[in-house]
C-alpha cells in the first residue's frame, strides 16, 4: 500500500495535509518496540529471579505494564510516538490532526488484539488495505491515524503577484497581518482565503477571488517584491 494523505480543515480554516503511513513502517516501528519490550522483560526477569518464588507476582504485573501499558504511556506522553515511531519518523494524532488523548490511545491498543488475529495482525492488515489512510481497526474505533512526521519546511513564500500599492495608509500590525495572511495563504482553503480577504473590503474595494489577488499584490508591495 502506498503512504497517503488526508487533508483535514481546522475550525479556522487552515488545511492541514496528514500524510498516513503505511503497513510497511507500521511494521517496522512495531518490531523495534517489541524488541525494546522483550530487552524490558528479560532485564526484569533477571532482577526479580534473584528474589525467588516471592518475586513472580512483581514479575506478572511487570509483564503487564511491560506489553500493554508501555505504548499507551509513550503515545499519550511522548506526542504520540514510542520510540520504535520515533526512530520511523512516525506519530499517532488524532483524526483531526490534534494530539491523541489518553482514551484513543487506551482504545486503540486494546483493539490491537482484534486486530492480531488470527494471527500476524491479519485482521489488521486487511484492514489497513481496505482504508484509504492505511488505518487498523483500532484506529478507526478510536478516531486515529498514524503520519509521518512533517519535516521542517523552508520559510513561507508569498504567491505569485505583481507587486501593488495599499490604497490607503497601513499601520504597521495591519501591514505584519497581511503579510501573514500571504504567507500562510497555501495552508488556507480558498473559501478561508476570501473570507479573510473581505474583511479589506471596505478600504480595498473588492470581493472574492479578486480581492484575495489584490491583498497577494500589496502584501508584495509592502515586502518590496
Amino acid at each position: 500500500m502506498l503512504d497517503t494523505c488526508r487533508e483535514v480543515v481546522t475550525p479556522e480554516g487552515v488545511a492541514l495535509r496528514l500524510p498516513a503511513a503505511g503497513p510497511m513502517p507500521r511494521a517496522l516501528a512495531w518490531l523495534v518496540d517489541f524488541a525494546i519490550r522483550l530487552a524490558l522483560v528479560f532485564a526484569i526477569g533477571v532482577v526479580l529471579g534473584l528474589m525467588g518464588r516471592s518475586g513472580t507476582g512483581v514479575y506478572l504485573i511487570g509483564l503487564f505494564v511491560v506489553f500493554w501499558c508501555y505504548p499507551i504511556l509513550f503515545e499519550c506522553l511522548w506526542d504520540g510516538r514510542t520510540p520504535g515511531k520515533r526512530l520511523l519518523r512516525l506519530q499517532v494524532i488524532a483524526g483531526n490532526g490534534a494530539p491523541v488523548g489518553w482514551l484513543a490511545a487506551i482504545a486503540r491498543n486494546l483493539l490491537r488484539v482484534v486486530d492480531m488475529l488470527p494471527f500476524g495482525y491479519t485482521v489488521g492488515l486487511l484492514a489497513s488495505f481496505a482504508d484509504p489512510w492505511g488505518r487498523r481497526l483500532g484506529d478507526m474505533v478510536a478516531g486515529t491515524l498514524v503520519v509521518h512526521e512533517v519535516q521542517d519546511r523552508d520559510a513561507p513564500t508569498l504567491p505569485a503577484a505583481e507587486a501593488f500599492p495599499a490604497p490607503v495608509t497601513l499601520l504597521p500590525a495591519d501591514q505584519a497581518a497581511l503579510v501573514a495572511f500571504a504567507e500562510r495563504a497555501a495552508h488556507l482553503t480558498p473559501a478561508r482565503q476570501v473570507e479573510i480577504a473581505e474583511l479589506a473590503t471596505p478600504w480595498l474595494g473588492l470581493r472574492g477571488h479578486a480581492a484575495v489577488q489584490r491583498l497577494f499584490a500589496i502584501a508584495n508591495g509592502l515586502l518590496g517584491r
